[in-house]
């Protein structure tokens, strides 16, 4: 980085950005938890995840026009304040729907938090090294989502579902305090305007998708409740792209979208994003509801792999300045295949040591692939578009996120309903099915990526 301030700055950031990411997988190994004590179903027990990665992903499309017009430093404390709200609500709580009302509060502050860091590394890491810096922030990035279910799962074991918002309190006293006393005042010159119907257009379309597809495994295809929220949505959306279009006040900027690189990173992340975040909640209902193990056994499903990505995550992105993207993409992808190939096979009466041999071979390549993709799509783009890119990179791998978990858990609910059995292996093999077929997907999509950063190097420095 160019000064040590700045260096500090985002190892704040990113200490804090991590407890905003672990919070979107943390309630996942809890789900079947929910489901026992507030007597509700799958359908509605998603909400605790996709409500949080919904929120999440609205918040991030505005952080492009707050880091233009407000200092870094008031954004990161004021978002960092809300999402400690969110958290004590969360804890406080007495229903179900309490619950995901404090996870949306959180999901607010946490969505702002991470375009912050993207923007701060990608704007100030010296040529060549872009790929190292944002390695690091894979630490949180890619990391936190996989620890989730791991540390929910002992938690559970020995303490209620609070603790799973009474652990991140004092990480998140601890983000607040250190942004209010040492990080920088950056501040930024330019007045953008702000597009509150853009917001409110996508804010309703994104909200009516989802909730269609949350309610496929409940209702008839073509009932108000799956097709008429899609159409509604899908309306919604179209209004936006129009709004957006012959609007100078950009809630979007779509001219990043003639980046082709970007475009097309931005779209494999999406894939893999959707089949990693739909995997964190396919890998609690087998081995809890299918095997009938504990939380602590979920737990111990997960925590190689996420030991594993945790390890790898700054090398990854150190490979980005030295490999092709090409190669470090179709690598990792063709091993979370052949994970993914393992986890599709597996039935009811496999081991626990077989789901998690399988699942540490989809985190092994997922993390060799996750830092350079992001990475390929932002550090080619001009600086000036960079906090529009970063915010809409993030807002649909959490879209991706969150669009994929309910995809995902609807398939596992039709499955279920066709066999007649609603603790049935066939439904969770459909779901990994379906994440193979993104994976391969993305597979042939990456032999169109190419890597630019060597000649890049060599005419700044020349």
């Amino acid at each position: 980085m160019e000064n040590q301030r700045i260096r500090h700055a985002l190892i704040i950031m990113v200490f804090g950005t991590f407890f905003g990411l672990l919070c979107s997988t943390l309630m996942n190994i809890a789900l079947p938890t929910f489901m026992n004590v507030f007597h509700i179903s799958e359908a509605q027990v998603q909400w605790v995840t996709n409500g949080y990665m919904l929120v999440n992903a609205l918040m991030i499309p505005v952080s492009s026009f707050l880091i233009k017009r407000f200092p870094f430093k008031n954004l990161f404390i004021v978002f960092s304040g809300i999402f400690l709200i969110g958290t004590i609500a969360g804890a406080a709580a007495w229903n179900f729907n309490l619950i995901v009302i404090a996870r949306m509060i959180q999901a607010l502050g946490a969505g702002m938090m991470m375009p912050l860091v993207n923007v701060l590394a990608i704007r100030y890491a010296k040529p060549g090294k872009k790929g190292q810096i944002m390695g690091i922030i894979g630490l949180a990035f890619n990391c936190a989502p996989i620890l989730g279910p791991a540390i929910s799962g002992f938690l559970l074991h020995f303490f209620s579902w609070r603790y799973l918002f009474l652990l991140i309190i004092p990480f998140a006293v601890a983000t607040l305090l250190l942004s209010f006393f040492f990080l920088p005042s950056i501040a930024h010159n330019e007045h953008p305007q702000f597009n509150t119907l853009a917001l409110i257009l996508i804010t309703a379309g994104l909200w009516s998708l989802l909730m269609g597809l949350s309610n496929v495994s409940n209702n008839p295809l073509m009932s108000f409740n799956v097709a008429g929220y899609v159409l509604i949505g899908l309306l919604f959306l179209l209004f936006f792209f129009l709004n957006q279009r012959h609007s100078n006040k950009q809630l979007i900027n779509f001219g990043i979208f003639t980046h082709k690189q970007f475009v097309l990173a931005t779209i494999i992340n999406m894939l893999i994003t959707a089949t990693m975040y739909g995997n964190a909640i396919l890998i609690p209902l087998l081995v809890q509801i299918v095997l009938g193990k504990s939380t602590v056994v979920s737990a111990i499903a997960v925590l190689p792999g996420a030991i594993l990505t945790g390890l790898l995550s700054t090398t990854s992105g150190h490979f980005y300045d030295i490999y092709p993207i090409k190669i470090l993409v179709g690598v990792g992808l063709i091993i979370d295949i052949l994970g993914t190939i393992g986890q599709a096979a597996i039935g009811a009466r496999s081991s626990v040591i077989m789901i998690t041999l399988f699942q540490t071979v989809r985190q092994f390549g997922l993390v060799t692939m996750l830092i350079p993709l992001q990475t390929q799509a932002l550090s080619l783009l001009p600086n000036e578009i960079v906090p529009d890119a970063v915010a809409t990179f993030n807002t649909l791998r959490q879209i991706a996120a969150s669009f994929g978990t309910a995809l995902i858990v609807a398939i596992v609910g039709i499955v279920n309903h066709l066999v007649h059995n609603p603790s049935s292996h066939l439904g969770i093999q459909a779901g990994f099915i379906l994440c193979l077929c993104l994976l391969l997907t993305s597979l042939y999509l990456s032999t169109k990526l190419y890597h630019k950063i060597s000649s890049q190097v060599k005419l700044e420095n020349g």
